[in-house]
């Protein structure tokens, strides 16, 4: 718990997968994906990655030149790469702004998160790619975020950080026998003491059925006797009327 911190220091994708990083099985197929992927972060990717921010959730409409009006605003910038489609060369929706000072970074940083430009609120954080170690994208079923009806939650971002676990202690669950030899004789006996019980209930019901019986008989023939006096006293009643 001393190096617990809400935000990963290195990536992993069992641990980015709960939601406070005690998962020990993946919950989800895109975590095995992300668990036996070898991913290799691009090196023809030029820039100081500690200079560079990770804008996401863009509107496919959103251009550079909006991207360099918006993001000025907080620093100079040294280049943006907006990433497009190789095939059609359409914006797959994120982006990676390079600024010249670290202080103009922490500044868009800190601002510029949930942002709305081109009606989209965009996600801003630092890139990962070249600065968290492990790090595997999300086409490959790593990354953080994610939405909760597709059920690929990632936890340890910005957007969403682990929630401090709750440390239990280590108890041994007796139900099924665990612990010392003397619980295990215990439950046992207990068990056959039950069990003893339930055959002398069962006795005792057998017994005390033909009883039942007789008194239920009993109770019959009594209503019948009651029914035929009432009706015998109803008779006279209209022999007296006449």
């Amino acid at each position: 718990m001393n190096d617990w911190a809400p935000i990963a220091k290195e990536y992993d994708p069992l641990k980015a997968g709960s939601i406070d990083g005690t998962d020990e099985e993946p919950h989800d197929r895109a975590i095995w994906r992300a668990m036996l992927a070898r991913y290799v972060p691009n090196k023809g990717v030029t820039g100081d990655p500690h200079l560079t921010l990770f804008v996401a959730r863009l509107n496919f409409q959103t251009t550079e030149e909006k991207l360099k009006e918006v993001f000025s605003r907080y620093g100079d910038i040294r280049k943006i790469r907006l990433v497009r489609d190789l095939v059609t060369g359409f914006s797959k929706g994120y982006a990676f702004i390079e600024y010249k000072e670290e202080r103009a970074l922490l500044k868009a940083h800190r601002d510029a998160n949930r942002l709305v430009i081109d009606q989209h609120e965009i996600f801003v954080d630092f890139e990962l790619e070249r600065t968290l170690k492990g790090w595997i994208p999300r086409r490959l079923g790593g990354g953080f975020g994610g939405k909760k009806e597709s059920g690929q939650l990632r936890f340890g971002g910005r957007d969403r950080p682990f929630r401090k676990p709750i440390n239990l202690p280590n108890m041994k669950n007796d139900f099924y026998g665990e612990g010392s030899a003397e619980k295990r004789n215990w439950s046992r006996e207990g068990t056959r003491d039950w069990r003893t019980r339930d055959r002398d209930h069962e006795r005792s019901r057998d017994k005390r059925w033909p009883e039942r019986e007789r008194s239920w008989a009993w109770g019959e023939s009594e209503r019948e006797r009651d029914s035929k006096e009432e009706r015998s006293r109803g008779r006279e009643r209209k022999d007296r009327d006449r």
